[in-house]
């Protein structure tokens, strides 16, 4: 339990509008200074949503960042397995009391989170009712966390806009993934970008905008090395060949010009630099690490 003036209360929450007076948590709290960048979405993502919430989690937590997140269904919980890919801290913000984990099936992951390090905490005190309107309540503080916000899929109306709208009134940096025109769930994004979000397409669009954080330099120039090479090995016709949306194998042979059997093993080779992904119908291209 940390009250306002506690020694570990971290600062970066002490500067939003209205801090929480007291948070309560498990696991180490003097995590909560570390440096953190929230990842937030949709609870009904698409598989072009989880991949890269699964993705920017991962390759952001191995630079450094603690990715914080609410718990919830959808991208949220895709973030928060993203940085425990390699057993990296993260950080989950309840909209609940911290005796009544929700949702239930997460639950799991909450162990998962505790169990590498991590931290959760709620400004709800134990036995608090929960109720609706405290779930974008805690969004504050998601963002009050973090020195950033990243949407990775969301609909105009929906709780991670309020996210952002908590950032830019905290004074914090909002990032967003465009998305398909078609898709609802990618409108907010696309909107947010409309209104002066940074486009984001690659973990370098985050990083060159916190050049002041003290992350690790020799990964952060390994990660530019490793993009380099994916480019490389991505320079042929056969990633053109692979759309954002599902695309099916035949469709990607006809327009490549390469035989199935040898088409399935450079995929292969694809999906393991992350470059595309398989899922129920084909593949789908990831864009830029």
């Amino acid at each position: 339990m940390l009250h306002f003036e506690h020694p570990n209360y971290p600062e970066l929450l002490k500067q939003i509008s209205s801090p929480p007076a007291i948070l309560y948590g498990y696991g180490n709290c003097q995590h909560l200074g570390r440096h953190q960048l929230a990842m937030v979405g949709t609870r009904n993502p698409s598989a072009h949503g989880k991949e890269h919430a699964k993705m920017f989690a991962h390759k952001l937590s191995q630079l450094g960042w603690t990715i914080t997140s609410g718990l919830a269904l959808g991208i949220d919980g895709f973030s928060h397995q993203g940085a425990l890919l390699d057993k990296n801290i993260t950080v989950a913000i309840l909209g609940t009391a911290i005796d009544k984990m929700y949702p239930k099936r997460h639950i799991k992951l909450a162990e998962q989170i505790l169990a590498h390090d991590g931290v959760i905490v709620s400004e709800f005190a134990p036995n608090t009712p929960s109720k609706p309107e405290n779930f974008p309540r805690r969004n504050r503080i998601i963002s009050g966390l973090s020195v950033g916000t990243l949407i990775i899929e969301a609909a105009i109306k929906s709780g991670s806009l309020i996210t952002a709208r908590y950032a830019l009134e905290q004074n914090r940096e909002v990032f967003a993934l465009p998305g398909n025109i078609h898709n609802p769930m990618a409108a907010g994004c696309n909107y947010l970008i409309q209104q002066g979000a940074k486009l984001v397409t690659c973990i370098e669009d985050i990083n060159e905008e916190f050049g002041h954080v003290n992350l690790p330099c020799s990964m952060i120039n390994q990660a530019i090395e490793q993009k380099k090479a994916d480019q490389s090995l991505a320079s042929d016709n056969l990633l053109d060949s692979v759309d954002f949306e599902v695309t099916p194998l035949d469709v990607v042979a006809q327009r490549s010009g390469i035989a199935v059997e040898k088409l399935m093993s450079i995929l292969l080779e694809y999906e393991l630099c992350g470059l595309v992904s398989a899922v129920p119908g084909g593949y789908i291209k990831l864009g830029e690490k």
